[in-house]
């Protein structure tokens, strides 16, 4: 069994990525805010960093097959810090998509094992989709 070991840095890299996913989440709900969206790119980020490592996220973000999705996610958020936020997070959502388009077996995976929700993706249709997109590339 692997074992996975949670260090206190680890710990607040998580909570940081989960305050940015929120206050992005609050930014989308009230009208586009750029103020809570930014704060929600930055935490993201900077819970990113601190989760998987300075050096990872840097080999990771400058990846040939990311460079793609990390111009997009960049000039998103460019976008959102100069108060163009809905055209923003339309280019940062596309962006999160390229970027993060390797993690989704492994969410599907996890979704599978949830006790109701695992049904729904144990479904003949729904897990072919997904079985489409395993092992394509590896995230980090």
């Amino acid at each position: 069994m692997v074992s996975f070991e949670m260090n206190d840095r680890k710990k607040i890299g998580l909570g940081l990525t989960a305050f940015g996913v929120f206050f992005s989440f609050l930014g989308i709900v009230f009208l586009f805010d750029k103020g809570l969206l930014a704060m929600g790119n930055i935490l993201f980020i900077s819970g990113v960093t601190l989760t998987i490592g300075l050096k990872s996220t840097v080999q990771f973000f400058m990846k040939r097959q990311n460079y793609k999705g990390t111009i997009s996610f960049g000039v998103g958020f460019f976008f959102v810090i100069i108060g163009w936020p809905i055209l923003g997070m339309m280019l940062e959502a596309y962006g999160f998509i390229v970027l993060f388009s390797g993690f989704w077996p492994t969410l599907a995976v996890f979704l599978q094992k949830i006790p109701f929700l695992g049904w729904v993706f144990q479904q003949p249709f729904v897990r072919s989709f997904f079985d489409k997109y395993r092992g394509k590339r590896v995230p980090v």
